[in-house]
């Protein structure tokens, strides 16, 4: 710390000199107690100088609102939202999450180093803490067809950066378990670090072995059972409520059922889009829904403040009391959960001045999409009389189950219709030609065909459709706009939200991203596809090889418990 500002806090601190600010008469939550206390909070040069009865230079009555820590998205992917780092920031911060653990594997699997810096310096002047976990897994196995390749010797110039936390997830874990040479240079790295895992649905010793490597966290576990498996070992399971996977009311209720000590849990969102953060929250969406689930309030606001600091070790966030940074949430009750004001260093995120600077059209960034030579043909399928595997799609889950069926068929060729979808993968980052096709059963859409360039974690192009020539169409569309998603329907485009930075985001702003993509939804719906699953979503994870139990990819379908095409 600063000298004369270490002196000035003390001084503070002392009762020598007034607060810049005290916050009067709130309800503040004792992260360390677990009691509410009505006090007063004083804050000096951002930081939290004291807890009791303070007069200030400047002073605002809190009339008996609550007072929690800023809260924490433990785990997610910034460019999931669809929008830049700092348009999301902007329009979530004042749902009172006010830091980040950002693992920028999507931008790294397309631009390398490229994507990462973009992600630094997008959320370098925010009012927020951003937090860096390098991508440990690009490409997420070794034969994926991603943009670029993110190894150890890439990683050394960050290691030294004071936003870099440590390893991001780790979802190559059959390289982690076997002890690969290339997989064990990274673990040994941030050994001194945290690493966090990508443990889904492991065995008892395959979860053994994998963490005997130093991963301490995992966002993967689906059900209380999992999860306690994972608890009681000693790893901190972050409970992930997004958009496709929503996991927290399956672990909470064990919790509460079981009466489960909470210290080792914590919220991320993984993957929420903009409709869904808008219309109910982000984290606070989880804080409100575990109270209502069972959960003690202020067991709720530990899940999502002082648990996740400490396990990033992060000893100035999380908590109210001197020497923690002055980063609040202002509420009015439990039940209602209503946010009225967001600080961050001790300043009203309200007042603090926007911009949006964009990047030029032809900048490296939004050129990503390298495709050449494809035709209707491209997307025929051959057919004989044997039963083929087929992905099957779960309600609310991004994870797949096999099974294998007799497909319609004429002439030869796979012949798809509502029930059956045909699914391509197309490989988009050097132009290599190739496509991996296979079927997809849950899906529905019927009259057309929907695109995606954003498609974990290669982000390929995925295109998921009931007939060849719309396939074809949507794949072309996303080729003029360097990225995006589109629906197209009986030879025409219907609609496209461009996504040009990296086929990953827009530089638009988060409420036009959101209304175009609001609308989009409805129409993929209004086609056919099941109500049950988020359309843009649930295509973006078809081709993630390390989630069970079935993919795509270009090179074909692929069965993930086998780690083997099929």
């Amino acid at each position: 710390m600063n000298v004369n500002r270490y002196r000035k806090m003390t001084s503070v601190a002392a009762g020598r000199k007034k607060p810049d600010l005290v916050l009067k008469n709130g309800r503040v939550i004792n992260v360390f107690t677990d009691k509410i206390e009505t006090c007063d909070i004083a804050i000096c040069d951002g930081m939290i100088t004291g807890t009791g009865s303070f007069e200030g230079t400047k002073e605002i009555d809190l009339e008996g609102k609550y007072v929690s820590p800023g809260f924490f998205d433990a785990h997610l992917h910034m460019e999931s939202t669809l929008v830049t780092p700092a348009e999301l920031i902007r329009n979530v911060i004042s749902w009172g999450t006010t830091s980040f653990i950002e693992d920028p594997h999507e931008a790294a699997n397309v631009k390398g180093s490229d994507g990462i810096d973009y992600i630094l310096s997008q959320t370098e002047n925010v009012p927020a803490n951003v937090f860096v976990m390098l991508p440990s897994c690009v490409p997420s196995l070794e034969f994926e067809n991603n943009g670029c390749i993110f190894g150890p010797e890439d990683m050394k110039k960050y290691v030294d950066n004071p936003r870099i936390l440590g390893l991001g997830e780790v979802m190559d874990y059959p390289s982690v378990i076997s002890g690969s040479k290339n997989m064990m240079k990274k673990i040994c790295m941030f050994s001194d670090m945290v690493i966090d895992g990508h443990a889904p649905d492991l065995s008892d010793s395959d979860l053994d072995a994998y963490m005997i490597s130093g991963v301490a966290t995992d966002h993967e576990a689906t059900t209380f059972e999992y999860a306690l498996k994972e608890v009681s070992r000693g790893m901190h399971v972050h409970i992930r409520e997004g958009s496709a996977a929503k996991n927290l009311d399956a672990i909470v209720n064990g919790i509460v059922e079981n009466r489960i000590p909470t210290d080792n849990f914590s919220f991320c969102t993984d993957d929420k889009h903009i409709e869904e953060i808008k219309n109910e929250g982000h984290i606070s969406y989880s804080v409100k829904r575990a109270i209502q689930l069972g959960i003690e309030p202020v067991a709720a606001i530990k899940m999502a403040t002082i648990n996740t600091a400490r396990c990033y070790g992060l000893r100035h966030l999380g908590a109210i009391a001197p020497g923690y940074q002055a980063d609040l949430v202002i509420f009015n009750n439990f039940e209602e959960f209503v946010i009225s004001d967001v600080y961050h260093l001790g300043k009203n995120i309200k007042d603090f001045e926007w911009s949006s600077p964009s990047l030029s059209s032809n900048h490296p960034l939004k050129n990503t999409v390298d495709i050449s030579n494809i035709f209707k043909s491209s997307f025929s399928m051959p057919m004989d009389d044997s039963k083929k595997a087929v992905i099957n799609l779960m309600d609310n889950q991004i994870t797949t189950l096999r099974s294998d069926e007799y497909l319609p068929q004429r002439n030869g060729f796979f012949i798809p219709d509502p029930i059956f979808n045909k699914i391509a993968i197309i490989e988009r980052h050097k132009n290599t030609g190739l496509i991996g096709m296979g079927v997809v059963k849950g899906f529905g859409i019927s009259g057309g065909a929907i695109a995606s360039s954003v498609s974990h974690d290669s982000h390929n192009i995925s295109v998921i459709g009931d007939n060849n020539s719309d396939m074809l169409i949507a794949v072309l569309e996303l080729q003029k706009e360097m990225g995006g998603f589109t629906i197209v329907s009986c030879g025409r485009v219907i609609k496209t939200l461009p996504l040009p930075v990296m086929g990953l985001m827009s530089e638009a702003p988060f409420d036009e991203v959101n209304e175009t993509l609001k609308e989009m939804i409805s129409i993929a719906h209004s086609m056919g596809v099941s109500r049950s699953i988020d359309p843009f979503i649930t295509l973006s994870f078809i081709s993630l090889p390390v989630i069970p139990e079935i993919r795509i990819t270009p090179k074909g379908m692929f069965d993930v418990r086998q780690m083997k095409f099929i």
